[in-house]
């Protein structure tokens, strides 16, 4: 299972949230490109990034912290946060991102998600936010009344690399993640998913362990890293075990 430590992007800032509220957010580091840095040296794979300024504003925000991280890691990177414009996804695609994450626009235009996805085969994931079970979009701002299920099963024949599903109510919180929701969703799907949201222990990351086979592929940790909950490795070797 592949772990995914979280950068989240405000005002050049690596920032959590709490509960995706904008004023709820505390900085953790004023160096983007250090923490990605560090947390390739820690052993980690991917790393998973969002432009929350963009995701409010509808267009990218951070680019500069998000070129600088680029310039720092080897790992791959995935991106999110108002990627809204095709020749904007390209221009990151070209630039070093492996792969872009589409949320709001997946869920107000699904047909542009699959151009995208045919444009750019296995670069695509589609970041499906819920708060109660309902869609939110606009940077969590919105509950667009959609289910987070019918939104998914709509890109089951497009060939997006992942559905990335985020508790609203649980993100930030460290009150533990949704696991039976998350894994009842990938249970209805072919598109692996990856877990995000309330991931504050050990036991929380092998809670999911045993449904790898089922179809989460991995999960994002955020908080509990910067926190110090438990270590990278700790972590990496939870995932594992």
């Amino acid at each position: 299972m592949i772990l995914y430590p979280a950068i989240d992007l405000k005002d050049g800032k690596c920032v959590r949230l709490l509960r995706g509220e904008m004023q709820q957010a505390t900085v953790f580091s004023e160096r983007p490109a250090d923490q990605a840095e560090a947390f390739e040296a820690a052993g980690f794979s991917w790393l998973h990034v969002v432009d929350l300024d963009g995701a409010f504003q509808g267009k990218p925000a951070n680019a500069q912290a998000v070129k600088a991280i680029l310039a720092r890691v080897k790992m791959p990177v995935q991106l999110g946060g108002g990627l809204r414009n095709i020749d904007v996804i390209a221009t990151w695609l070209e630039a070093g991102v492996a792969r872009v994450i589409l949320g709001t626009v997946a869920q107000k235009n699904p047909l542009f998600v699959k151009e995208v996805c045919r444009r750019f085969p296995d670069q695509v994931a589609v970041g499906i936010d819920a708060r109660n079970g309902q869609v939110a979009v606009e940077g969590w701002a919105k509950t667009s009344g959609q289910s987070a299920l019918d939104l998914a099963l709509k890109f089951e024949d497009a060939g997006v690399a992942a559905i990335i599903y985020t508790d609203i109510c649980r993100d930030g919180a460290m009150e533990g993640p949704n696991v039976e929701e998350t894994v009842s969703l990938a249970a209805r799907l072919t598109t692996p998913v990856i877990a995000s949201g309330g991931i504050a222990s050990l036991e929380h990351i092998r809670a999911y362990a045993p449904y790898e086979a089922e179809g989460i592929q991995g999960l994002i940790i955020g908080r509990a890293l910067y926190e110090g909950s438990f270590t990278a490795r700790e972590a990496l070797d939870a995932a594992s075990a």
